[in-house]
């Protein structure tokens, strides 16, 4: 629907009748299909012509569309699926040597000496040019810019443009850069506008800041993560508010307006860049249509950085730790939690809560093993689905 030689074509048969855009081979791929918002109810309704065959219609585009534009919801015709940037194994820079489908399925999964491709500059290198296919066709210093430009195009257009509400740049360049700043925490709201208002001549309502936030997650830019609250403890010790993530993290490096060689001497923000990245991938390998990556944190310092729950109800507590000298903390956190919950179920044997099934550690390090505790050591750089 973009193609600039055919466009106004498209869009004009689109509007008097859509029906004729969808002949032709199928599968057949519609792409910014949103541009066109009646070609919804036209697969809907070819799809009830055609009985109902699975496939038959692929709908892809670049940001949600509002629901008024839509007559019918397209349930039982149409499912939706959310798609990702690529992961480090789609991108071939992962060894793929540990399947996480195997870690939850096989419990005589063997991945001691699994070993990942990349160290900790290659890391960096990896985030800072992010998950987009188009840098698969470039040199690495091109790659590089792919980001940046991205980051630039939704401050200057898409914040407007989505909703033909005009929207200042400066404000969200600045919402960004902050809520980049505050990546992998559980920064407040209150916290990023001050940090908005306090770093600029900007004066911004938290309306206004909700706003601009609201078409930012719309565009797929930001996608907090919510906290996983078990009622293992009393609610009041339970951090429930976001944790604050970017959809790449190749988008918190272009808001940071750092490059690769400045954070190989700033591990301390790549390890919070490299839990996005992680986040990545982990949505990418488990893209099904109910699983899910939540966090844990109270306030007696019991956490666990990222919580994946599978459509079936199994789930891993994970931590992110880019070095190996972290293993231990990050281990000793997962199986404290572990034995709260095994605690919980020996007081509340009417309504227990299932266990953990697998307790992961993430590193940026080189090798995969399993501990003498039974805690996974998997770097993501050897992680398939």
């Amino acid at each position: 629907m973009q193609d600039p030689d055919k466009a106004e074509e498209y869009l004009n048969t689109a509007a008097t009748m859509p029906s004729l855009l969808l002949n032709g081979e199928r599968p057949r791929l519609i792409d910014e299909w949103q541009d066109a918002p009646m070609l919804w109810d036209a697969v809907r309704t070819a799809v009830d012509k055609t009985g109902g065959a699975p496939g038959q219609y692929i709908l892809t585009g670049s940001n949600t569309i509002d629901k008024k534009q839509i007559r019918h919801t397209g349930t039982g015709r149409i499912t939706r699926m959310k798609m990702y940037p690529m992961s480090l194994w789609e991108s071939l820079d992962s060894s793929g040597e540990v399947s996480l489908s195997e870690l939850f399925n096989n419990p005589d999964y063997d991945i001691d000496g699994a070993r990942s491709k990349l160290n900790i500059p290659d890391l960096i290198r990896v985030a800072c040019r992010g998950g987009w296919p188009a840098t698969l066709q470039m040199k690495e210093k091109a790659s590089m810019l792919v980001a940046k430009d991205y980051f630039n195009s939704v401050c200057d257009n898409d914040i407007s443009a989505i909703d033909d509400t005009q929207r200042n740049p400066k404000i969200a360049r600045q919402i960004m850069r902050s809520y980049a700043r505050n990546i992998s925490t559980l920064a407040k709201k209150t916290n990023i506008l001050g940090d908005i208002v306090s770093s600029e001549d900007i004066s911004l309502s938290m309306d206004t800041f909700d706003d601009y936030v609201r078409v930012l997650e719309k565009l797929f830019v930001i996608q907090d993560i919510d906290a996983w609250c078990p009622a293992i403890r009393s609610k009041t010790a339970l951090r429930s508010a976001p944790k604050r993530c970017f959809t790449d993290p190749s988008i918190v490096v272009a808001a940071m307006g750092v490059n690769a060689e400045a954070l190989e001497t700033q591990l301390k923000t790549f390890g919070f860049i490299f839990e996005q990245m992680c986040v990545r991938d982990l949505k990418a390998y488990t893209a099904d249509f109910d699983s899910h990556i939540s966090y844990y944190r109270d306030r007696y310092g019991l956490e666990a950085d990222l919580v994946l729950h599978l459509a079936d109800g199994r789930y891993a507590l994970i931590e992110c730790k880019l070095g190996s000298r972290e293993v231990e903390e990050g281990a000793s956190h997962l199986l404290e939690l572990k034995k709260l919950i095994q605690e919980h179920n020996k007081s509340e044997e009417q309504v227990p809560l299932r266990e953990p099934d697998l307790l992961i550690v993430m590193t940026g390090g080189e090798m995969a093993y399993t501990r003498h505790d039974g805690v996974k050591v998997v770097p993501l750089a050897c992680l398939k689905d």
